[in-house]
């Protein structure tokens, strides 16, 4: 696998917006350990031109682009990988398309059955959610820190998801989860990077 962290900070883009290569580096300086390019519009040429610059923004950077929901755009340009949700390409499709070397990252929802079944599948992290009230997806499946308790059995790193703050995501870690992927508590914020930072702050990370 390439570039896959141990724990932290997974930022997931808001877009599309102006500022988003801005506001991605931003985060990225505050320590996001990974960063996710999720637009779902239909204009391929400014995804595939912001994907681009994303995935050379994250190659600098040492730290993985995972493309949302789009395998040929993360082959396009380079990702580090897919994540995959449920009406999405299948992890066998993806991995021979993007190689034995991508990052396959999946979305188990509130399923613990889903997360065994894609474990098997060879998908390289498990993502629960939504663990709290999320703007992004008001009407998300409801996750609770027990099934990432229970879906530490699998031997994947998990990701947690939905409504994640600095004040509720603690308890996220605690319970097993390696990365807390963040949207709106970070590309919402005022200041990106600080919002970053205080995710880092976390995991114990200390960042510039």
């Amino acid at each position: 696998m390439r570039m896959l962290p141990s724990r932290g900070l997974y930022a997931i883009t808001d877009g599309p917006r102006s500022d988003l290569i801005e506001v991605c580096t931003a985060a990225i300086a505050g320590g996001a350990a990974m960063l996710q390019y999720r637009d779902k519009t239909r204009d391929d040429a400014r995804r595939r031109e912001e994907a681009a610059a994303l995935s050379s923004l994250c190659a600098k950077s040492g730290i993985p682009l995972i493309v949302n929901d789009d395998v040929e755009l993360a082959a396009a340009v380079g990702a580090a990988g897919v994540h995959l949700g449920e009406d999405d390409s299948d992890v066998a499709c993806a991995r021979a398309r993007l190689g034995a070397e991508a990052i396959i990252g999946t979305s188990c929802y509130d399923s613990l059955e889903r997360a065994r079944v894609l474990a098997a599948a060879g998908a390289d992290y498990l993502a629960f959610g939504a663990f709290y009230s999320s703007p992004t997806k008001p009407h998300a499946r409801n996750a609770t820190p027990a099934l990432l308790r229970e879906a530490k059995g699998f031997g994947l790193p998990l990701v947690a998801i939905g409504g994640i703050t600095p004040a509720n995501g603690a308890a996220l870690i605690d319970a097993g989860a390696n990365y807390l992927a963040v949207i709106s508590a970070v590309f919402g914020s005022a200041d990106v990077r600080a919002a970053a930072r205080e995710f880092g702050s976390l995991f114990g990370a200390k960042h510039s």
